[in-house]
């Protein structure tokens, strides 16, 4: 061996016996017919390729994550139509030749003049983003190959220079899994996403068996084995009904029927590959694992016997599972809020909700133009400020925001360095304030409408949120075993949270509080205002929060963080700990 030893256990040699691979589809046959001579080998494949794997990882930092926002993956939706004008052209040139080309360039035609005419609204549908990132990663590559056989000039020419802008592997993975972030959050069952029935949504598009057996291969290179039975299942049913596809059943049911065993279900497993093998009974591995499946059973003193009836009707239904358990504890009131479930407004708390016009004390530029404040929650006190942002104000934000989005991130608590993270799915940019006269407007106008200094606040964050974009729970504030969190800007902690919303989202995209059971839906031109922090400095706890996964449409966000300096005799400090 090597200085760099790598361990291959039995469980190793097993699983890979049982499991189809995911880029292949073809069978690794080993179990009982493994050559041990051959286990050198396969372990410098494996060193290699975790060496290649981390290169990889490297390469899809710096250069992907389309899917992480919405205002940037519009930019595809013009270079996808510059493409479908370019293929038009070669059409006309060898239009004798090409007609099954044609039908797809007119297929796009009509597809790219519906994403155009509303590139946002469009890619809100996250179906429809979705098959932007597979159809720009992976068929339009395959209708180059197709191309490359004939004469193609000027097409090929551009889209070899489009190529450079196209999504990687890692937007269509990453908007896959988004999908199934939603499903999962939103409880949406397989079929009514495959179908595009979601609340709110405008542009229905459906997925097609391809689009679900795919779905079910991203769960599957996770291991993500839940979401691999319910896409599979469902590329299952629509090709029972009829749909036309280059996927088969024996490859759907070659996934299902592994998937199933890992997640323990192993008569069900038995009889899924019993019907792979009716299917093809060529399938090699199908009968390695035949064999495998009924020795556990056997082994657990079961028997693998069934009834034609049983057996008939294990054929036909769709098992329900459970979805695994999340690391996080809170994860099932958090997505309840988001379903606009569990919200703990009473009708006594209600009654200590008001609206008022705000003029903060006769404030100068408040006393024509008071703002009006309405009371989004009474206890930690959250308002809603209305009409804080113009409709030209948010584009002229969002124009200075677009072309610096980048992949949001967190701090590690444990390090304290910014880090993505799955958690957090969005693109932010920061704006300075003499970056443009409306930025330094908006700043100005929180300072009048808070109270509060905002010269020792953050630059204005400006987020928007991707296919099924989210931010899970978190604190705006520094807890006490991070102190360190904000050292370098020696403003303190960060004493309030202004956000303001810049779009208006047909579905999800709440921000909700699960401590105390509120949510707050995203209404353009409006912000919501909270302090994160008691009079006496000590951090409130009860405003941990999230954002919830974008279902239908693209939200935009602008917030700014206000910290602790300068406040001394704006918000004086309380003489207890929860002043």
């Amino acid at each position: 061996m090597d200085a760099v030893s790598i361990h291959i256990s039995r469980t190793d040699i097993t699983r890979m016996a049982l499991m189809p691979t995911a880029k292949t589809n073809q069978p690794i046959i080993l179990g009982s017919y493994l050559n041990l001579r051959s286990v050198p080998r396969f372990l410098k494949m494996k060193r290699l390729a975790l060496y290649l794997l981390a290169f990889w990882c490297y390469v899809w930092q710096t250069q992907a994550e389309f899917f992480t926002s919405i205002g940037q993956m519009t930019d595809l939706i013009y270079v996808e139509k510059d493409l479908v004008k370019s293929l038009k052209e070669y059409i006309k040139a060898e239009e004798s030749k090409l007609t099954k080309i044609k039908s797809w360039a007119e297929k796009l035609d009509q597809l790219t003049h519906t994403s155009t005419s509303d590139p946002e609204g469009y890619l809100g549908h996250p179906v429809n983003a979705y098959k932007l990132m597979k159809r720009l990663n992976t068929e339009w590559l395959k209708l180059e190959s197709l191309v490359l056989q004939q004469t193609s000039d000027a097409f090929i020419a551009n889209l070899s220079i489009q190529r450079e802008n196209f999504p990687t592997d890692e937007d269509e993975s990453g908007a896959g899994k988004a999908l199934l972030r939603l499903q999962d959050t939103y409880k949406l069952d397989s079929e009514s996403i495959s179908k595009g029935k979601l609340p709110g949504a405008q542009h229905i598009v459906s997925l097609t068996v391809e689009d679900c057996f795919e779905l079910g291969k991203i769960a599957y290179n996770d291991a993500d084995y839940y979401h691999t039975v319910l896409w599979m299942q469902q590329a299952l049913k629509q090709l029972e009904e009829g749909e036309p596809s280059v996927i088969t059943q024996a490859e759907a049911l070659d996934y299902l029927s592994y998937s199933v065993y890992q997640i323990g279900d192993i008569r069900r497993a038995i009889d899924l590959t019993n019907r792979l093998i009716a299917v093809d009974p060529t399938h090699l591995r199908a009968q390695s694992n035949l064999h495998y499946f009924k020795n556990i059973l056997h082994e657990e003193g079961q028997s693998d016997q069934r009834t034609n009836e049983d057996f008939y009707q294990s054929q036909s239904k769709e098992e329900v599972y459970r979805r695994p358990e999340t690391y996080l504890s809170e994860i099932d009131s958090y997505e309840s809020l988001c379903r606009g479930e569990g919200i703990k407004m009473t009708n006594r708390r209600r009654g200590r909700l008001f609206c008022r016009y705000h003029n903060n004390n006769n404030h100068p530029r408040l006393i024509i133009a008071p703002i009006k404040e309405e009371d989004e929650w009474d206890s930690p006190h959250i308002v809603r400020y209305h009409e804080m942002l113009s409709d030209a104000e948010i584009e002229k934000i969002k124009e200075l925001a677009k072309p610096r989005l980048a992949r949001a991130t967190v701090r590690d608590p444990k390090t304290g360095v910014l880090t993505v993270a799955n958690y957090r799915v969005s693109k932010s940019a920061w704006l300075d304030d003499d970056e443009d006269p409306v930025v330094n407007k908006v700043n100005q106008r929180i300072e009048d409408v808070t109270g509060l200094e905002v010269d020792t606040a953050e630059l204005l964050q400006v987020a928007n949120y991707g296919v099924g974009g989210q931010y899970e729970p978190h604190f705006d504030f520094s807890r006490k075993e991070e102190q360190d969190a904000f050292k370098e800007l020696g403003t303190g902690n960060r004493l309030a949270t202004l956000l303001n919303y810049m779009s208006d989202v047909p579905a999800g995209g709440a921000t909700v509080f699960p401590d105390f059971g509120a949510a707050i839906y995203p209404k353009k031109g409006t912000a919501v205002f909270w302090y994160n922090l008691f009079r006496s400095g000590e951090g409130d706890y009860r405003t941990r929060h999230a954002a919830c996964p974008v279902l239908v449409g693209s939200k935009w966000v602008s917030n700014k963080w206000i910290h602790e300096r300068g406040q001394e005799f704006r918000r004086p400090c309380g003489l207890t700990e929860v002043d």
